[in-house]
């Protein structure tokens, strides 16, 4: 399985991402933003940072970036998509998902350890977690607060497409609690806390190392992959 991470001017978690990918075992290049083709990938994640500095809105302008086009043909295509943190305000900016990322109700950049409860474990993304199950997965973001109309979250519901939520205290004032969310589809997830950042005790914790296998996990069952 081959994964690609972009790169924004901007970005500050690629090498993260790139990192724990790499404890995988798998091939994972760096894609920079002028790239215009991705199809050499079967996971793309789209990091955390300040991408363009936060200019405007959070990910406005990386949406409009060469490589966005590349990104949506492979979403439409069912490619696995990870948008994380400033990632997925890139989502939404672009449509890949719904909704909006606001500033957190405190005003306030909040960065420590968080609970979630896995609402979803039937995506590509969350496989190998519990239906509600409680992880430990870092935030760091000051526009975390997710945002969408009473007919975009009754849908959300319904098409069980609430991945995560805040289990106890909602760092940031999103609605419903919300931490993730995946198209209707499934192979598209954005998420403000950092899995990337949970994938060694060295970290902290090891719950996120858990999405990173159940995506290569996903992939190996979809084309009939031999495990290791």
């Amino acid at each position: 399985m081959r994964f690609g991470v972009l790169v924004f001017p901007g970005s500050n978690c690629d090498i993260d991402c790139y990192k724990a990918v790499e404890a995988l075992g798998e091939p994972v290049d760096y894609v920079w933003h002028t790239a215009d083709d991705l199809s050499a990938y079967d996971c793309i994640i789209v990091p955390g940072g300040f991408s363009y500095g936060d200019y405007l809105r959070c990910g406005a302008i990386a949406r409009f970036t060469n490589v966005m086009g590349a990104l949506v043909k492979a979403a439409e295509e069912g490619k696995y998509v990870l948008g994380i943190c400033n990632g997925f305000q890139i989502l939404t900016e672009a449509g890949l998902l719904p909704g909006a990322l606001l500033r957190n109700n405190s005003l306030k950049f909040r960065c420590h350890p968080a609970d979630l409860r896995v609402e979803n474990a039937s995506t590509p993304f969350t496989r190998e977690y519990e239906a509600g199950e409680v992880i430990d997965i870092p935030i760091a973001h000051g526009e975390g607060n997710y945002y969408c109309d009473e007919a975009t979250l009754a849908e959300l519901k319904a098409n069980n497409q609430i991945v995560f939520r805040y289990a106890g205290s909602n760092p940031n004032g999103s609605i419903d609690d919300i931490a993730g969310i995946c198209n209707k589809a499934g192979n598209v997830l954005g998420m403000m806390p950092h899995p990337e950042r949970a994938v060694s005790e060295l970290l902290g914790s090891v719950d996120g190392k858990r999405m990173f296998t159940s995506i290569l996990s996903a992939w190996r069952e979809q084309n009939g992959a031999a495990a290791r």
